[in-house]
């Protein structure tokens, strides 16, 4: 028979057995809640806003943008002429600016940007497009030793650009074009985003491509049917190197 002394003894060490072991599985199951990343990806038409602009009134255009709970980063065009636009990207910590950048294109080009991909840290890839190659500052200076470095021949046509960016200051790492290829004269073709997503090595690309898609080596497909193809794209993060291409009705 046990003591009202000794049950006293038992019944504290049985209860902070109990908080001890509740702490262990607390302690067990928190590292996999605070492990998540959770990938924000947001590819649409583009809108016009500048850096002089609230983030009510950016929020209010309904493009693309990404965030977590302090932050979010928006991304559009300036309409800088009657016949010019450079893109912009901005980004709001609680409401408030923490940097906005127009620098990327600056040319006479008609540049825009209208895509993001971000997991709230260090993974942030910008979508751009081109419309030619303009003398001046453009993604070009980024894109040195990448898949695509340029336009390419030709101009009109719209092409998109896949930068890999900071998120801390907007800067650009470094940059790929990715474009059409027409079979017949070499010349650059359409080529427009519609979606990213990232695997935590690779970024998968899908996209409408005009006449005709490129394969990894850049040289054009062989396709039937008409166009825009449904091509999908997997690149390296570092943008040097498509790992795989394919597109429907092409080979």
């Amino acid at each position: 028979m046990i003591s009202g002394h000794k049950l006293q003894k038992y019944l504290a060490c049985f209860s902070l057995s109990v908080v001890l072991a509740a702490d262990l599985v607390v302690t067990e199951k928190a590292p996999s809640v605070f492990a998540q990343t959770i990938i924000n990806s947001s590819v649409s038409n583009a809108v016009t806003f500048s850096c002089n602009d609230s983030e009510a009134k950016i929020k209010a255009k309904n493009g693309p943008k990404v965030g977590n709970r302090i932050s979010t980063i928006y991304i559009g065009y300036q309409q800088v002429s009657s016949n010019n636009k450079n893109p912009v990207m901005i980004r709001f910590d609680n409401g408030v600016k923490r940097w906005c950048r127009s620098d990327y294109e600056t040319t006479n080009d008609d540049g825009t940007g209208y895509g993001l991909l971000w997991d709230g840290g260090n993974i942030l890839y910008g979508v751009f497009s081109a419309t030619g190659s303009q003398p001046g500052n453009d993604f070009r200076r980024f894109a040195t030793g990448r898949w695509l470095s340029s336009y390419g021949s030709g101009g009109g046509p719209k092409v998109a650009i896949i930068a890999r960016m900071n998120s801390t200051n907007g800067n650009v790492y470094y940059a790929t074009f990715i474009s059409a290829k027409k079979a017949n004269d070499g010349k650059t073709n359409s080529l427009l985003v519609k979606n990213l997503s990232w695997n935590g090595i690779h970024l998968t690309v899908q996209a409408d491509s005009w006449w005709t898609p490129r394969r990894t080596n850049t040289n054009s497909m062989t396709c039937s049917g008409s166009s825009p193809y449904k091509y999908t794209a997997v690149f390296t993060s570092d943008l040097t190197k498509m790992n795989s291409a394919s597109a429907i009705n092409c080979s």
